[in-house]
């Protein structure tokens, strides 16, 4: 199937061949018959991938900060090499989407095969959305005209905030699609309208709904003439849809409100406010979240948990299902604002609209004949032009997982490798991550079907990077069909998923499987470790992670998904003192801070004890409250009458050693090339796994353990 995708370091748009979608527990899947372009939000995307990489940096000065942070802990290479890769990631574009349901995942109630409904998918030909942001299509409802629901709930919820009562006069501030919608919401719901914009269709559309229109060019001082308008009361509230840098537009709507009045900012604006202007009147003033309640909420958009209607009577869905009425009634007039149709092969036409005409208001993408076109899951051969992946011939791989961590660092690695496997398929579960990193980097094929791995007889080698709540089903398939597996960490996020995967290995002959613990391979490390070994004593180690804060929603910290951080994180840590220590683990323990409570009730600051056969000790102090700009990891070790400073794969400093004192690199180095080369040697050479698997069930087993005792 055919999707748009933007290259944010280059602005360039394209229309690209990707995997159609599997269809996904709590998902619908849909076949596109038509979407909107967002003039305003698609503009901005488009304008800020053309900016040069200063004005990128000036439009984002948080991030400018983030990545100077990360200067000062990883090095220059590092973190433009991070910055580098997340521009060049895929940005998917559009969220208006209509169409029809040919696939309902498990767990999805409401909805049918058959079904015509709405959805903030993007421009493809086939999407896959989760049940909460989708809604039904009345009959006498339009595709096209259905595509406009998604902007008419942003403005439907700007409406809410604003809470105006029959027979109020509100202005609104901008008349693009949001600002003409929230006109015609404001007219259905009894009230007289003010409408004020420098474009006269605009301001011609306005009038044609029932609003009053003021032409903000005229030079006449727009505050007199809400004044005169209102028989100098002032408007009870003003609903700014504009976009724009300047402040004018927050001090002008505070001046034209009446005592008490309400401001909504759906737009973007400048927002230095001036004290005086509230306060003397007493305003209010709230920013509107784009379609309403369970926005941006992982719980309700992805896994589908509603709001209960008692307590949250318009969520995000509800707001659709309301633009939908208001469509059926025909208290929305759609028709009026489409300028432009163009079918989806003619994107550019499109886009070139969005950039050079003014006065386009809808853009419309048609999606003829998508229906023939609609392979599920399918695994797409790569036939543009490939750049011939170095290989030895016995390593045939495959990657499950296209994330930002395949995309930064392991296609990276894998490219520079001396000895390189051949690329043969890379699968993602929405096949467009595959499909760019597939044809970037000279896979034969890309695939959304993960099946499609496990059966293709040509690939010996998988190499997992997927979410964490997948790796050990993932594995074991792998072991089962026969293939080499190399696992991201952790291997497992609960001790029946590691009882599953240590059952299958032990009742298949041979099979070759290692977790993705790259630090034990880093060179630095490998200095430590011959260092070290020439000190027959046990070793004691000071291993202080500065992890740094993840929000509270982010799916890490969900124990069915990412199994929290101390499983998915901290198992690299103990295992490179397990590797260090050259010894089984024999007992440990753990203390976190109840302090800093994620909503998944984990305690992220902790310290853990570790106690080794051999008679050495480790600790880990593992904290996720400190400053960015201090080093992320830093290991001290003492023996004999010696110590080892480690800091952040960047330098190394003895004291005490007859025959070192310091090594330094001006780039971090963390094993990832090491630890890939060493495996896919291994399987050519026939040679055994670089990780013994019994150290990584031994890491695996220590973590649930150590969480158990707390």
């Amino acid at each position: 199937m055919k999707q748009i995708l933007q290259n944010l370091k280059t602005g360039k748009v394209q229309l690209i061949e990707v995997p159609t979608p599997k269809i996904q527990a709590g998902h619908l899947l849909i076949q596109t018959a038509a979407s909107l372009v967002s003039k305003g939000t698609e503009k901005m995307l488009l304008e800020f991938g053309k900016a040069s990489w200063l004005n990128k940096a000036r439009q984002q000065p948080d991030k400018v900060k983030q990545v100077i942070d990360k200067i000062k802990t990883d090095g220059l290479y590092s973190s433009l090499k991070a910055v580098k890769t997340k521009l060049e990631n895929p940005l998917p574009l559009g969220y208006c989407n209509a169409g029809i349901v040919i696939g309902v995942g498990n767990g999805v109630s409401g909805f049918e095969v058959g079904q015509r409904v709405i959805s903030n998918g993007y421009h493809a030909e086939v999407v896959s959305v989760p049940q909460n942001l989708c809604a039904k299509i009345p009959e006498n409802v339009e595709f096209e005209q259905a595509a406009f629901t998604i902007l008419g709930s942003i403005a439907l919820q700007g409406v809410r905030l604003l809470k105006p009562e029959m027979g109020e006069t509100i202005v609104v501030f901008g008349l693009g699609l949001v600002g003409l919608l929230s006109v015609q919401i404001l007219k259905a719901n009894g009230c007289n309208v003010i409408g004020i914009d420098y474009d006269q269709n605009k301001l011609n559309l306005a009038e044609q709904f029932g609003a009053h229109a003021i032409d903000a060019t005229t030079g006449k001082d727009i505050v007199d003439r809400i004044n005169y308008y209102t028989q100098d009361i002032g408007a009870d509230g003003v609903l700014i849809a504009a976009s724009a840098k300047s402040n004018d537009i927050v001090h002008n709507s505070a001046k034209m409100c009446r005592k008490r009045g309400r401001i909504i900012l759906v737009g973007v604006i400048g927002l230095e406010l001036n004290r005086a202007d509230f306060y003397e009147k007493e305003l209010t003033f709230q920013v509107s979240c784009s379609y309403g309640p369970g926005r941006y909420d992982h719980q309700y958009e992805q896994n589908g948990i509603d709001y209960p209607v008692g307590f949250v009577r318009w969520t995000e869905q509800r707001n659709f299902e309301t633009v939908m009425g208001l469509l059926k009634d025909r208290k929305l007039d759609v028709d009026s604002l489409i300028s432009y149709r163009f079918p989806i092969h003619e994107m550019s036409k499109a886009y070139d609209r969005v950039l050079t005409s003014e006065n386009a208001l809808g853009i419309i993408l048609e999606y003829p004949g998508t229906k023939e076109s609609v392979r599920f899951g399918s695994n797409i051969q790569n036939i543009e032009e490939i750049v011939q992946s170095r290989s030895n011939g016995t390593v045939k791989l495959a990657i499950i997982g296209a994330g930002n961590y395949t995309a930064s660092t392991l296609l990276p690695t894998i490219k520079n490798m001396p000895r390189g496997p051949e690329l043969i398929s890379i699968a993602s579960k929405s096949g467009v991550n595959a499909a760019v990193l597939g044809k970037k980097y000279g896979f034969n094929s890309f695939t959304s079907d993960i099946d499609d791995i496990f059966s293709n007889n040509e690939i010996n080698t998988v190499i997992i990077t997927t979410r964490h709540d997948s790796h050990s089903e993932l594995a074991i398939k792998g072991i089962e069909a026969g293939k080499n597996v190399y696992c991201e960490k952790p291997l497992a996020i609960n001790p029946s998923q590691l009882e599953e995967i240590e059952k299958t290995v032990n009742t298949h002959e041979n099979p070759f499987i290692m977790v993705g613990f790259n630090r034990r391979f880093a060179p630095m490390v490998k200095k430590i470790k011959s260092l070290i070994a020439q000190v027959p004593a046990e070793k004691n180690f000071i291993y202080t992670i500065n992890a740094g804060h993840i929000p509270a929603d982010h799916w890490v910290h969900d124990p069915q998904v990412g199994g929290g951080r101390i499983i998915g994180e901290a198992c690299h840590f103990v295992d490179l003192l397990l590797y260090l220590a050259d010894s089984k683990i024999a007992d440990m323990n753990s203390t976190f801070s109840k302090a800093g409570v994620s909503q998944y009730g984990l305690h992220d600051n902790g310290v853990i004890n570790l106690y080794f056969e051999n008679g050495s000790i480790g600790t880990i102090q593992y904290f996720v409250n400190g400053h960015k700009s201090y080093s992320k990891e830093k290991l001290e070790i003492f023996t004999e009458g010696k110590v080892l400073i480690f800091d952040n794969f960047r330098s190394l400093r003895g004291y005490g050693w007859k025959n070192f004192r310091k090594q330094s690199s001006w780039k971090q180095n963390k094993g990832h090339a090491n630890s890939l080369q060493t495996f896919m040697d291994a399987i050519s050479n026939k040679t055994s796994l670089p990780i013994p698997f019994s150290q990584s069930i031994n890491v695996t087993r220590t973590m649930f353990q150590l969480l158990d005792r707390f």
